[in-house]
């Protein structure tokens, strides 16, 4: 059978337009996972917390707000938040306000945080979140939230140990720590039901307090930054000066707890700290088994073949014993236009590291805010590169940094202009390009806080 020049191009354009159907519909638009951003409401009194939702779309990653959120967090100013036992459950740690009616919580006294709290959240069909139950901290002014990687354990870091209202030589922070030690932070660590989510707390087994019982949290040396879980142990960057006003900065040395993950214990494995020589360290973060201590001061340093001076620093270890190694290859500086490193993240490939700068504190356009970005070199040993095209604009002043379950989008939530900000992560060079169709910032209806992401979608 013979086609006419006019039956042969019908047919081909018919069979185009199946190939073309065929493929497309292929190409479907689906929920990858959920990124929830906590923060405050702009304008309202008491800094009331709310926590924000969106679908992370897996072709374009485009963000769409969950139905059912945003929603009270459960308390006042939330600055950290949690997902644990397969994502069913999310906890939000909420500072809560001083006498004055804010955040700005420092010390005990009027200065201190009142009504922190802990809120429990089913996590739903959607994304959606349910309230559950309220916990609180033994300590003052908590302001960091870890859960171990079996989920069985939560532990959060409270800038003041209950004694520091009445210090004395006879006070549980001079029985754990030494007579000379009259205040103290603390850790207060919870058990987790693993049917429920609720919390219980997990008592001192190593500390006996002066009336003949356990304590009921764990001390640690006064004015803590930041914590973090590796390789068995907590580490507490500490060793700051005495705060008036928060966020707390300033760190120089970490202290060790060794971790039993069978029942939550934190037991001493050094009664002393380990000074890092720095005097203004940020943050202490654990990503892929390597500890980065991000450090707000100057640095110059021969970096990849030029001398380079920075606003601030990244310093990479190993844990052995409870006490950090460093890294053969150094110090490595931060990008010399950012400054005020608080976040780092490794993608999940290993291949990339990114360094959010929050900067100076400046609503809207803020030049220091920024996304320094390295390529990460494990053999022969440990090294970073600039990435040619880095630094990566943020929104500004970002909070923190994720990327989403399909490893396809950079995200970080901003606490100055009140925005999420997504990039297109692309595997071969490592470069955060805007993203592919879609509008790349994203309005909250306050400042952000803290963000996570969550890749369970059913």
């Amino acid at each position: 059978m013979r086609f006419t020049k006019f039956g042969k191009a019908l047919c081909i354009g018919a069979l185009s337009a199946v190939i073309i159907f065929g493929v497309t519909s292929c190409i479907e638009s689906y929920t990858v996972g959920y990124l929830y951003v906590t923060g405050t409401v702009t304008a309202s009194t008491g800094n009331n917390g709310i926590i924000s939702g969106f679908d992370i779309d897996h072709n374009t990653g485009q963000l769409t707000r969950i139905n059912t959120l945003p929603l009270s967090s459960g308390g006042a100013n939330p600055v950290r938040a949690v997902l644990t036992i397969g994502s069913r459950f999310l906890y939000v740690l909420n500072r809560g306000t001083n006498a004055a009616g804010n955040g700005d919580c420092y010390g005990v006294g009027n200065n201190a945080c009142q009504n922190a709290n802990i809120t429990q959240f089913a996590v739903g069909g959607n994304g959606s979140l349910t309230p559950q139950e309220t916990f609180y901290t033994q300590g003052i002014n908590p302001f960091r939230l870890i859960v171990d990687s079996t989920g069985n354990f939560l532990m959060v870091l409270d800038h003041d140990a209950p004694d520091n209202a009445n210090p004395s030589s006879a006070d549980n922070c001079a029985l754990a720590l030494g007579k000379s030690v009259t205040t103290c932070g603390d850790i207060t660590v919870f058990k987790i039901d693993q049917t429920t989510g609720r919390l219980s707390l997990v008592v001192n087994a190593q500390v006996t307090a002066a009336n003949g019982t356990p304590i009921t949290y764990f001390p640690i040396p006064a004015n803590p930054v930041d914590f973090v879980l590796s390789s068995g142990y907590v580490l507490t960057l500490t060793g700051a000066p005495v705060p008036t006003s928060y966020p707390y900065t300033g760190g120089t040395s970490v202290w060790p707890y060794t971790y039993s993950s069978s029942n939550g214990q934190l037991t001493l494995s050094q009664n002393t700290v380990q000074p890092l020589g720095i005097l203004q360290g940020t943050a202490i973060v654990n990503a892929s088994s390597v500890i980065y201590v991000l450090d707000n001061e100057p640095i110059t340093v021969t970096f990849n073949g030029s001398t380079i001076t920075s606003q601030s620093q990244i310093l990479p270890y190993t844990v052995s014993g409870g006490a950090l190694q460093a890294e053969p290859s150094g110090v490595f500086p931060d990008d010399p236009t950012l400054g005020n490193p608080i976040q780092i993240l490794v993608e999940s490939k290993g291949k990339y590291v990114y360094v959010a700068n929050q900067g100076n504190n400046v609503i809207g356009n803020n030049p220091e805010s920024g996304v320094a970005g390295y390529a990460l070199f494990t053999s022969p040993s440990y090294e970073l590169q600039f990435l040619p095209d880095e630094p990566f604009p943020s929104g500004s002043g970002p909070q923190c940094i994720v990327e989403d379950p399909s490893d396809q989008y950079i995200y970080e939530a901003n606490l100055y202009d009140s925005t999420v900000t997504g990039r297109f992560l692309d595997p071969n060079t490592g470069n955060l390009n805007p993203m592919r169709s879609t509008a790349a910032t994203y309005a909250l209806q306050g400042p952000a806080t803290w963000c996570l992401v969550d890749g369970r979608t059913n």
